[in-house]
């Protein structure tokens, strides 16, 4: 499988989803913050997945493509 090459100087929207138990998922997000990824606030609330004890949460992130 080939992917097309993408230009220098683009933006690409990348969704990031976390799914585990409610606290997972929060402990996730705020690493990720630590570590300098994401605001917290920048996340979707969990939502349910219709599993016991699971929720997502996703991220949408703008990239600078270099």
């Amino acid at each position: 499988m080939s992917v097309p090459p993408v230009a220098t100087g683009k933006f690409e929207t990348l969704r990031l989803i976390a799914i585990g138990s409610l606290p997972a998922v929060q402990i996730t997000i705020k690493s990720l913050h630590k570590h300098g990824y994401a605001e917290p606030n920048d996340w979707s609330k969990p939502l349910p997945t219709g599993r016991p004890n699971e929720v997502l949460a996703i991220l949408t992130k703008k990239l600078h493509l270099e």
